[in-house]
């Protein structure tokens, strides 16, 4: 198993900044890729970036060019570097693990593990 802390949200100004953390524990041997993905009120769940063992990166159209993912120690802790945040990026933001176990046999076991959330306010 992987268990997954946020930190780091915080009520800012438009124009701010903010840097999320995420700390993994347990299985982290097993990690393949750390997310971040947020969500509104009312609103579904958003991928916001992604990063994984290559350090290859995907972000949301919507916060590529003001945001960045980054990884220190491979896979245990993820970074987001948010600047010139926008209200629009009120949520809460939550950690993301993807988990490739290599068993015998070319077995495989996958899994997702999700931290607990941190709120991101961007309000003047």
């Amino acid at each position: 198993q992987v268990q997954l802390v946020e930190s780091g949200g915080d009520l800012v100004q438009p124009g701010g900044s903010l840097r999320l953390s995420c700390a993994a524990s347990g299985s982290t041997y097993a990690i393949s890729a750390m997310s971040w993905y947020r969500q509104a009120p009312e609103k579904q769940r958003e991928l916001v970036a992604r990063i994984n063992n290559s350090g290859n990166t995907v972000y949301s159209h919507s916060v590529k060019d003001r945001f960045t993912i980054s990884r220190w120690n491979a896979n245990n802790t993820v970074y987001l570097q948010m600047n010139s945040l926008k209200p629009e990026d009120t949520a809460v933001y939550y950690c993301n693990a993807e988990a490739v176990y290599q068993l015998k046999g070319w077995d495989r076991r996958r899994a997702d593990y999700w931290g607990q959330g941190t709120q991101v306010t961007v309000a003047s």
